[in-house]
């Protein structure tokens, strides 16, 4: 990235951006962002084909050196996976409030009213009847988006966010909704695969943490396409 711009990219902290030139189009955002858990950049380009096309060419050439490669939507959907990160539609929805998903760090009651801070007094004065866990499947069979979670006596609980193998770990890996009661580590429950119940437990997450001595993978450079 740093033979590309003319950005200071140690001045970005995480979740910080700034502007410069990229590939030689002034005024470029780049982001220190992501959806993987990973260190890395996002750079925002113009959205037709022809400087879209030049900018991942001169990217792909400059990162030859470092063994660069192309990674897809369903690879980075398992990294975001293993580092808990919560995808809207799965983790979050219009009908999943803050406490619920363990995002409450987002929701600050004491700095003020803002839309919806009532009806989060609300949800938390009513105590919670569901929290997000992350689950291993301890039995054969992988837990897929939607998947129903039942208790020992065949009482359904809650259901599966996300799920898939986890490459790195080498595990079947999940996100779910629970009651509050099966949220402990190591209990154990039974999700529905196929007409089937198969094990699985509740384990710490993030399931991955990474980090400058554990990474998943090199640095990574990520293109939003947007207008300018």
């Amino acid at each position: 990235m740093r033979k590309l711009t003319d950005v200071d990219l140690s001045e970005i902290k995480n979740y910080w951006f700034k502007h410069g030139t990229v590939c030689g189009i002034a005024n470029t955002l780049v982001a220190r962002t992501g959806y993987t858990g990973e260190d890395g950049f996002e750079i925002y380009v113009p959205s037709d084909v022809e400087t879209s096309e030049r900018v991942w060419n001169e990217v792909m050439e400059a990162g030859k050196e470092f063994g660069i490669v192309p990674c897809g939507l369903g690879a980075r959907n398992t990294l975001r996976l293993e580092s808990k990160m919560a995808l809207y539609g799965h983790e979050i929805s219009e009908t999943i409030n803050v406490w619920e998903a363990g995002l409450d760090r987002y929701a600050k009651l004491d700095k003020g009213d803002f839309i919806g801070r009532a009806a989060l007094i609300k949800a938390k004065e009513e105590g919670i009847r569901r929290v997000l866990v992350g689950l291993e499947i301890i039995e054969r069979g992988i837990g897929r988006d939607d998947y129903k979670i039942f208790d020992d006596s065949g009482k359904e609980i809650g259901y599966i966010t996300s799920g898939s193998p986890a490459p790195f770990l080498k595990k079947n890996i999940a996100l779910a909704y629970v009651p509050p009661g099966f949220s402990a580590i190591d209990t154990v429950v039974n999700v529905e695969i196929r007409g089937q119940k198969v094990k699985a437990k509740v384990v710490p997450d993030p399931f991955l943490q990474a980090s400058p001595k554990r990474p998943r993978s090199k640095h990574q450079i990520r293109f939003r396409d947007c207008n300018i």
